[in-house]
């Protein structure tokens, strides 16, 4: 059957991407629908990636804690035991109410839902798969890709999300491995890694590349790779997987020297596999339609996000750029605003990125290998936790911030921040590449004390050659 609504905007996918443009689209009066293939809104992100993973991790903090830390602070804690299945809860209570708070969100913007898989017809069209196989046909004016991305697989490793798992096995394994082999050292690895060596698990990160954290700032991956390796997980670098092998009691892993060598192999209870995201284009008719793809299979768009077929439009991950959440959301809200007439824009380098570790890893802007790569001259100021009053009282001492401005007009180019609470921090450095501003303009800004922000105007000041507190 066909609906008897002709929507102005049909969206496929509900994730951060997805739901944030319907619900930006019904602001600016449009009426909206949306079709996801899950029982639950909100995407990759919410049920099975950012929100589970960050309720884990705080978890497994609050057990490091408590075993380990708090009696530095004069709290005696003793008997700590880990308690997983109520880990677990509250990591399920967690994507709950976050994906129950889209649905009321639809409801309030009268955004209608379709539960199937979705896949374009012809422009103006969306058939909707439903579970039972049946069909359904949803009429727009426009088509919005935003289905996300799903696991990178690894030839010659076969995920079963038992013994060998992905990201989403990651999060619900039953026990804590005494054994876990991360292949992969980006940012997903990394933060499933740490929550399973704090909960007691050895962990070995399994990396093709030279180094952990590829495309950050070369100084703060060598600095994050010795900090992590200070809590207990092993690397592995320049070293490549050629199989993997399951059996009841674990896994079989051969692996080389990426550049060819003798073979090892490591076994391992579990082994996740961590080596990226790749588009989620298959299966949505795009062929059918004519809609180009790039040479990795993802959506081609203007800069309004507009594909070569009239009435489509995609965003997110499916398209080209940084798979990040926050990114995807920036792009519903232009690609909606866009469609309603209006104009926008996003400046790309002021979207920042963060690794949950602890400490975190958090990023926005240039780094010093592609500042140099395009033959910009900078200067560079830093300035170490171990300086700062507030880190020193949470004992959060490890880490930096460093900022890279232009040697001319010392406008902000770059800032990478690695320690406690980094996430948060970076944002008024995400809103200073926003604005134009200078180191000066971060110096001159006065930072309440004691603070761990103080740590920003200090590595502001170093960029003109006068920090104070080193």
């Amino acid at each position: 059957m066909t609906t008897e609504t002709q929507f102005d905007l049909v969206v496929i996918g509900s994730g951060p991407g997805g739901y944030v443009a319907a619900i930006r689209a019904a602001q600016l009066g449009m009426k909206v629908a949306c079709v996801e293939m899950r029982k639950t809104l909100g995407g990759t992100c919410l049920n099975v990636g950012c929100i589970p993973s960050k309720a884990l991790l705080v978890a497994s903090e609050k057990f490091e804690e408590a075993s380990h830390s708090l009696g530095n602070f004069g709290v005696k804690v003793s008997g700590v035991e880990l308690d997983l299945p109520t880990m677990m809860k509250h990591k399920e209570k967690t994507v709950e109410s976050n994906v129950t708070g889209v649905e009321f969100l639809f409801k309030k913007n009268k955004i209608t839902r379709f539960t199937g898989k979705g896949s374009i017809a012809a422009p103006g069209q969306v058939t909707v798969t439903k579970e039972d196989g049946s069909t359904e046909t949803v009429t727009a004016k426009n088509i919005l890709i935003a289905t996300g991305s799903d696991v990178m697989p690894l030839p010659g490793v076969t995920i079963d999300e038992k013994r060998i798992v992905s990201s989403t096995g990651a999060l619900d394994l039953t026990e804590v491995p005494k054994r876990l082999v991360v292949i992969g050292g980006g940012v997903i690895g990394l933060e499933l890694g740490s929550v399973w060596q704090r909960l007691g698990a050895q962990v070995t990160v399994v990396e093709f590349l030279d180094r952990i954290l590829p495309g950050m700032d070369g100084e703060v991956s060598k600095q994050s790779q010795r900090i992590l390796g200070k809590q207990g997980l092993t690397f592995k670098l320049s070293t490549k997987v050629t199989s993997a092998v399951a059996a009841d009691t674990g896994v079989t892993l051969t692996v080389e020297p990426a550049a060819g060598g003798t073979a090892e192999t490591i076994e391992a209870d579990v082994v996740l596999v961590a080596i990226g995201r790749r588009p989620y284009t298959e299966g949505l008719g795009l062929d059918k339609v004519g809609v180009e793809l790039d040479e990795r299979k993802r959506v081609k768009t203007d800069h309004h996000f507009r594909t070569n077929v009239p009435g489509i439009w995609a965003i997110g991950d499916v398209i080209a750029g940084a798979m990040l959440a926050h990114k995807a959301e920036e792009e519903g809200v232009v690609c909606a605003e866009v469609m309603a007439g209006q104009s926008g824009h996003i400046n790309y380098d002021a979207i920042p990125g963060v690794v949950y570790t602890w400490p975190e890893i958090a990023a926005v802007g240039k780094t010093e290998e592609q500042l140099k790569a395009e033959g910009v001259a900078y200067k560079v100021g830093k300035f170490p936790f171990t300086a700062n009053g507030r880190a020193r009282s949470m004992q959060a001492t490890e880490g930096f911030v460093k900022l890279l401005a232009d040697a001319h007009s010392d406008k902000l180019l770059g800032a990478h921040i690695i320690g406690a609470s980094a996430g948060e921090m970076i944002e008024e450095l995400a809103l200073a590449l926003e604005f134009g501003a200078s180191s000066e303009d971060i110096a001159r800004t006065s930072h309440a004390h004691p603070t761990l922000t103080e740590a920003i105007k200090e590595a502001a000041l170093g960029v003109l050659g006068r920090t104070i507190h080193m």
